[in-house]
């Protein structure tokens, strides 16, 4: 029997599915269920199975993504948590790093702890730097501790001792001691979650992991109950933020590597098609119902990163969020989706987002109860979508009650005309996007001009077009199975696991490198142990970076090295690599000044066999509409009668000039005036600009 490889993507409005079985994908698109995820799961895998006629139990492994674990973080909807920190260090969590990341506003908002200060409690404890004793555990003390969580009815508890990450033995015994008297509760060691020096950041993340654990381990044991009763017997696997599979097992014990799981699968189908297509410099453009993600990626490669932020209380700034420690492939998100809610502000403008309709009650078009305009609106009331073709025609848009909508607000509100109250939406949104994509640039001295974009998600090829003339961009991608683009990554995804030391080493000639090789035996051996978990055999391949700074500065370069172990004289060669590659950065080098590397990270994973690239389309035609419907035209800010395509019968070679609209089951692709479309040998809509093909 051959294998059939099931992906299921949640998102905070559908629900992703994709089966690919003896070289036939088949998908679904549902709402999500947000009260108990797991029944739009199964819902949608009935669907799946019956497109393809594979029962469940002929399904061979299943892939698996969640947003949960951030939206529980966002909402406030984790567990009632503790935090056990070394006495005198109960504070960390209010003080943070000290800093203003809003210079000028005397009102500024930080993000409240998701521990509160009546859950923090001091114990009596500490090691140095160097893991010496300076105070013994008081075991005695945790014992009175434990005592007072169980009367206050504690779910979680998150441990974080002063430098843990250098010697664990505190934690260790306190987990065990909690264990003995709270068999209940769920027990969270920074050690284990992130085993670095920053004393802020390993509390916040060790505080989100204990804060979402007992949520998403009860999730994943009825949605692992819920498969089992549909017949489903194969292995079960979980996408991570860094973008590689894991166990359910490492899941429930490790929930916070699973908050940007959705996006990640993204990012890989990215990679995956840059690298067919021969492209290098990349932008990924992924829009949903809820968000839309924007990621930027070299040499076909997305950047992986080990800082993240989640519900930042400023759109776009840096540091208003709260901070996480986890392997993550670097990307903005911002709330901008078909479901983003528009309203108007107390001086007349048109805001858009970050509120969403979700999938409960939906848009106002969704007709299930959604009386507030969005985007899907928006975009229906200005002809770019087809009322009955939405999401595969599972259920029909009303264009009445998008127009209801629109005109409560903003049109009634600003005193305009619906369809240019529409068309104003739309456009605000577009120009969200455009500005994060142009921040998320600036922000990592990269450029946009030249790139090539890669559009998936249910929205995103509906705005992929205008946000490239934005952007000055001038080539965008549209794959196959667009719609679902974040599940079909997910069947990309290799096993891989990330570990991170903190071990403070200077680069001179004192250096040693038999601690550090050491170490890095060790983390190779916790790294293997988990990816032969999701991957018994085959070849793994490992990455080993360390992160260095001249000394005494604040913030760290990553240093790609080879791998293996570092032989004497090898920390020449690496100062050298990391001047370099400062004075890319920043422009120049520091001389006289000692490098020192604060932190070693090793990724282990999967090898991946080179990608194929497309050969050319044997011919060209020019393709012939099926339709046409009347669409807004954003240049006149007029409605148009604009050509429609059926995306399943356009065959390699088409030539499609714009503007023009192409249907296909979970999205469509608007081709502005501006771009021509083609379809490439892999079946890709390939949109150009006039005059640069």
């Amino acid at each position: 029997m051959s294998e059939a490889r099931l992906a299921v993507d949640i998102g905070g409005t559908f629900t992703d599915l994709a089966l690919e079985s003896a070289g036939r994908r088949y998908t679904a698109k549902v709402l999500t269920t947000h009260a108990a995820p797991e029944l739009g799961v199964i819902e949608g895998i009935r669907i799946v199975t019956a497109k393809s006629g594979i029962a469940g139990g002929e399904i061979t492994e299943l892939v698996h993504g969640t947003t949960l674990a951030t939206n529980a973080i966002i909402e406030r909807k984790g567990a009632r948590t503790a935090l056990l920190v070394t006495a005198g260090f109960e504070d960390t969590l209010d003080i943070a790093s000290e800093d203003r990341f809003e210079q000028y506003d005397i009102m500024m908002d930080r993000p409240a702890p998701l521990v509160p200060r009546g859950l923090r409690f001091g114990v009596a404890e500490r090691l140095t730097a160097r893991g010496q004793v300076i105070s013994a555990l008081d075991e005695a003390g945790i014992a009175v501790i434990a005592d007072r969580l169980e009367v206050l009815g504690v779910e979680s508890v998150a441990v974080g001792y002063l430098h843990s990450y250098f010697d664990d033995r505190h934690e260790r015994r306190t987990a065990e001691l909690l264990r003995q008297r709270l068999p209940g509760v769920r027990i969270t060691l920074s050690s284990e979650v992130c085993p670095e020096i920053r004393e802020y950041e390993r509390l916040s993340t060790a505080s989100a992991n204990a804060y979402v654990q007992p949520l998403m381990a009860s999730y994943l044991e009825r949605l692992e109950r819920e498969l089992r009763g549909l017949g489903l017997r194969c292995p079960i696997f979980v996408i991570t933020s860094a973008g590689g599979l894991t166990t359910f097992e490492t899941a429930r014990k490790f929930p916070i590597r699973l908050v940007e799981s959705g996006p990640a699968g993204g990012a890989i189908l990215a990679k995956h098609i840059a690298q067919q297509c021969g492209h290098g410099k990349i932008v990924s453009f992924d829009m949903g119902g809820t968000t839309a993600k924007i990621c930027l990626m070299d040499g076909a490669e997305p950047h992986y990163s080990r800082s993240f932020e989640v519900a930042r209380q400023y759109r776009f700034m840096k540091g208003s969020g709260l901070p996480i420690r986890i392997p993550v492939i670097e990307m903005v998100e911002i709330g901008a989706g078909g479901g983003s809610i528009a309203s108007v502000d107390q001086i007349g403008r048109i805001h858009v987002g970050p509120e969403s309709a979700g999938s409960e009650p939906g848009p106002a078009c969704y007709d299930r109860g959604g009386t507030r305009a969005t985007v899907t609106d928006a975009n229906l009331a200005l002809g770019r979508l087809d009322p009955s073709e939405f999401a595969g025609g599972s259920f029909r848009l009303s264009i009445a009650k998008a127009e209801a909508a629109i005109q409560a607000c903003p049109a009634e509100q600003l005193g305009l005309d619906p369809q240019v109250a529409a068309f104003g939406i739309v456009e605000i949104v577009e120009e969200n996007m455009a500005n994060a994509a142009r921040m998320h640039a600036v922000e990592r001295g990269a450029e946009l001009r030249g790139r090539t974009m890669i559009a998936f998600g249910g929205a995103a090829p509906l705005h992929a077009g205008r946000l490239a003339e934005k952007l000055d961009i001038a080539t965008v991608i549209v794959p196959t199975g667009a719609g679902v683009g974040s599940a079909i990554g997910f069947l990309l995804a290799p096993a891989s696991y990330e570990v991170v030391r903190s071990r403070h080493a200077i680069l001179n000639e004192a250096f040693d490198p038999q601690p550090i090789n050491a170490m890095r035996h060790g983390m190779l051996a916790e790294a293997e142990r988990f990816v032969r978990e999701a991957l018994p055999e085959g070849e793994l391949e490992e990455h080993w970076s360390a992160e260095m700074r001249y000394r005494g500065q604040g913030h760290d370069i990553a240093i790609a090295m080879t791998g293996g172990d570092i032989a004497a004289g090898d920390d020449a060669a690496l100062v050298a690599a990391f001047v370099r590659r400062y004075g890319e950065r920043f422009g120049r080098s520091i001389p006289g000044l000692e490098v020192e590397v604060m932190n070693w990270t090793l990724r282990l994973f999967r090898r991946e066999e080179a990608v194929a690239p497309a050969p050319a389309p044997a011919a060209s035609r020019e393709a012939r509409p099926s339709a046409s419907r009347m669409m807004i035209d954003p240049r006149s800010g007029e409605m148009a009668s604009t050509p429609v395509f059926r995306r399943s019968e356009l065959v390699p070679g088409d030539i499609l000039r714009g503007p023009a609209i192409i249907l296909e089951e979970e999205t469509t692709t608007i081709i502005p005036d501006s771009f021509d479309g083609s379809i490439n040998a892999l079946g890709y809509i390939v949109l150009n600009r006039k005059g640069t093909a």
